[in-house]
């Protein structure tokens, strides 16, 4: 299996990118493709793996900055995004990942790959921490204004991706609403809950954001911009409490106790919090798996994105939406 990484995107390309790419492609058992400038690459390589078989290079003479209009795609045709796009598109790699400008990734990757025929939007498909293991939240920022089809269709894809990636049989999917009544919410979500109601899906009803990390609910359906609002808000959240927990443990009669005891445990908590354990995101609805990153990813993030990656092409989460769609949801 290979997989395109764009090694230019992100605040902390490419030293950080290259590195996390190298540690998935050992601990994960795959190919990379490392595209971007050359030589920064080469670079930020160790000295062995300039010529390793599961390491490979595509030069790409053009970068899209952090802060840039998602248009530039149409213009930088060698930008390193838009090469990894392309590898996928044209059978070279088997998924991309990127860390760069989240737009132009998901421009670039819904023009190079194309939709699945029957989903109308793709959904950025991002995994929570819960007691269940992972609450899958889309969309988490790709469409902000849904329509009820919309939010129908990503219940469907979230659903096929929990039960194929986080292997959670026939999950329960919640609509994200202001209460738990049928009744609440604007006339989007109302319709919404109707259509998942006559849906074959395991519909449990409204949620609210509270569920979001309670196991109530295996997939959690909203707009775009209600879920980067839930995804960000939990982020910072979880750096808050970790920073808490320091501060405290400083601050508190107890804090002689030394800290290697408590290094597991703080070890525990850190990792169900880090967004890195998760990697990335996939974009669910596009004819290719396309991982989303973070912008400040670093290498652990970069390496775990690969797994995604690996975990997405392996389970056929591609084939088993476009399969199933041909079936009426409803």
């Amino acid at each position: 299996m290979i997989i395109a990484v764009d090694a230019m995107g992100g605040d902390h390309a490419p030293a950080e990118i290259v590195k996390g790419a190298v540690q998935g492609s050992k601990l994960h058992g795959v190919d990379v493709i490392l595209v971007g400038d050359e030589a920064r690459i080469k670079s930020c390589l160790p000295s062995e793996l300039v010529r390793a078989s599961s390491v490979a290079i595509k030069h790409a003479s053009e970068i899209v900055g952090m802060d840039e209009h998602a248009s530039v795609i149409r213009t930088r045709k060698d930008a390193s995004v838009v090469v990894a796009a392309s590898l996928v598109k044209e059978g070279e790699a088997d998924a991309m990942v990127s860390a760069g400008n989240t737009a132009a990734a998901m421009a670039v990757a819904a023009l190079r790959l194309g939709r699945i025929p029957g989903i109308d939007r793709p959904a950025i498909a991002s995994v929570m921490p819960s007691p269940g293991g992972g609450t899958v939240l889309l969309d988490a920022g790709a469409v902000v204004n849904c329509s009820p089809a919309n939010l129908q269709q990503f219940a469907f894809m979230g659903s096929i991706y929990a039960e194929k990636v986080l292997s959670i049989d026939r999950p329960r999917v919640g609509l994200l609403s202001v209460g738990e009544e049928k009744s609440k919410g604007n006339d989007v979500i109302k319709a919404a809950h109707e259509a998942l109601v006559s849906s074959n899906l395991n519909f449990i009803g409204n949620v609210e954001g509270c569920d979001l990390f309670s196991g109530k609910a295996d997939v959690v359906v909203c707009d775009g911009f209600s879920g980067n609002v839930a995804l960000k808000t939990s982020e910072g959240l979880a750096g808050y409490i970790e920073r808490l927990i320091k501060e405290e443990l400083q601050a508190h009669p107890l804090a002689y106790i030394p800290l290697a005891m408590l290094k597991p445990f703080l070890g525990r908590i850190k990792k169900n919090l880090d967004y890195s354990e998760y990697g990335g995101a996939p974009l669910l609805g596009l004819n290719g798996v396309c991982i989303i990153c973070h912008g400040r990813s670093k290498a652990r993030a970069i390496c775990n994105a690969v797994r995604a990656a690996k975990e997405a092409t392996v389970r056929g989460v591609v084939n088993n939406i476009r399969d199933s769609v041909a079936v009426p949801v409803g």
